[in-house]
């Protein structure tokens, strides 16, 4: 379906859609303007909906494992509270400012701008398109092939309570694969924000038409930091939010744990942590395991199905497996941070502290979050070198895909990205003769 002044039609209807877009654009930044209270005030106004249990039909028909979780997350990120916080941390003032006797600032609008959802977050697109309302933009969004609706039914819901927001929201499921669609939505567009993987941003850039700003939100790595090895029994409370933490995201996340690291170069207390923990992955994995029959018969069979491969490929590596009902720990001789299989299969290898910069340094560009298992004396040395080797998210393990108000996004703030400074010289009276 496509969303366009507000209405839904068909994709049989795109190329009529597309070749009236630049006319309807160029008519809404010549003749109207967008509120920032406007905006709050209708996204305010669906968290509150939302909130309220207005929607909990579609929200618990999603396969997230815990739809009211889900739910009370979805209501705090679009109260007011959140985004005029988001507003004045990642904007400060945004009234025009004096920068020389007759030069003044003002911050405006990117103008259009065309975001490339990803599909690893239900409702993710929604929010995206949110931050680029916030700052005032047109906005174009490409759904992901694996949205389910709920992101559609949130705009549609939008715009209902707030009639003005629908000349600044356009919507299409245009599959990547449309290439001469994807070109002409870029060809519109002053920015373009794009969630996807290394490939499919090399593939947007190809796209991009001179000029345009492309906002990368890439894939990024995530991976949890013990700092005493020998000390593991004393950090079980820690251990078990690790274990809740991977069990929650099935490591789906930019944010989530793919690797947990030991700060030791005996591969023994590798072993040693994985039969300390595997049991509080296995419990937790029982406990967050998927409700849908159909869902669980797929991990299974992909379990098992990597599981063959590697007794084809590499056998020798099933004696360095511990495997749990629905997960699996594998130790590893390097120490390289990579992406893990997933689904509650985490890789375990040594780092030492005196090598953390070198070895997450060849990894600059794709580093996320860490979550970081330290004694509170040690920990700001740690921090420190997680920070310059590149991290730009340092938590406690528990909480590495936890949401904090006011955080920046892979190190950056996104409205920021959103937005461009105009210098205005100001007219001086005339002189008179």
């Amino acid at each position: 379906m496509i969303l366009f002044k507000g209405k839904l039609y068909e994709n049989s209807d795109q190329d009529q859609i597309l070749s009236e877009m630049e006319p309807y654009i160029n008519h809404t930044l010549t003749e109207k303007s967008l509120s920032t209270e406007t905006v709050i005030a209708a996204i305010d106004a669906l968290g509150k909906e939302i909130a309220s249990g207005k929607h909990d039909v579609l929200l618990t028909s999603l396969p997230v494992d815990n739809p009211a979780q889900y739910k009370l997350f979805a209501a705090t990120m679009l109260s007011r509270e959140i985004l005029e916080l988001k507003l004045q941390t990642e904007l400060g003032n945004t009234t025009p400012s004096k920068i020389h006797s007759t030069i003044h600032s003002r911050v405006m609008p990117l103008g259009v701008l065309f975001h490339i959802a990803a599909g690893n977050m239900d409702g993710l697109p929604a929010f995206s398109i949110a931050e680029g309302l916030l700052t005032g933009n047109i906005n174009i969004l490409k759904l992901p092939q694996a949205d389910n609706g709920l992101s559609l039914a949130i705009i549609s819901r939008l715009i209902a309570l707030e009639p003005l927001l629908m000349d600044y929201i356009m919507v299409f499921d245009t599959p990547s694969t449309d290439i001469c669609a994807m070109q002409r939505i870029a060809e519109l567009a002053d920015g373009i924000s794009v969630w996807c993987g290394e490939n499919a941003i090399k593939a947007v850039r190809s796209l991009a038409p001179t000029g345009a700003k492309l906002i990368e939100w890439g894939h990024k790595l995530g991976f949890c930091y013990i700092a005493e090895a020998k000390n593991l029994h004393n950090i079980t409370t820690e251990l078990y939010a690790l274990a809740e933490h991977i069990a929650t995201t099935k490591q789906l996340l930019c944010s989530s744990c793919q690797t947990i690291y030991l700060n030791t170069l005996d591969e023994t207390d590798l072993h040693k942590f994985c039969t300390i923990f595997l049991p509080l992955l296995e419990a937790a994995t029982a406990k967050h395991c998927s409700k849908v029959i159909g869902e669980r018969a797929y991990l299974t069979l992909m379990r098992h199905t990597e599981y063959l491969e590697q007794l084809i490929g590499n056998p020798q590596n099933t004696a360095n497996e511990y495997r749990g009902t629905g997960c699996r720990l594998t130790v590893c001789k390097d120490s390289a941070l990579e992406l893990s299989p997933m689904m509650c299969h985490v890789l375990v290898k040594r780092l030492p502290q005196e090598q953390i910069i070198s070895v997450l340094r060849s990894k600059k560009g794709l580093l996320q979050t860490a979550g970081l298992i330290c004694s509170p004396e040690n920990r700001n040395a740690f921090e420190e070198l997680f920070a310059r080797s590149g991290v730009t998210r340092i938590t406690l393990a528990g909480d590495m895909s936890t949401y904090f108000p006011g955080e920046a996004h892979d190190g950056e703030y996104a409205l920021r990205r959103y937005v461009r400074t105009v210098d205005i010289e100001l007219c001086s009276p005339y002189k008179t003769l």
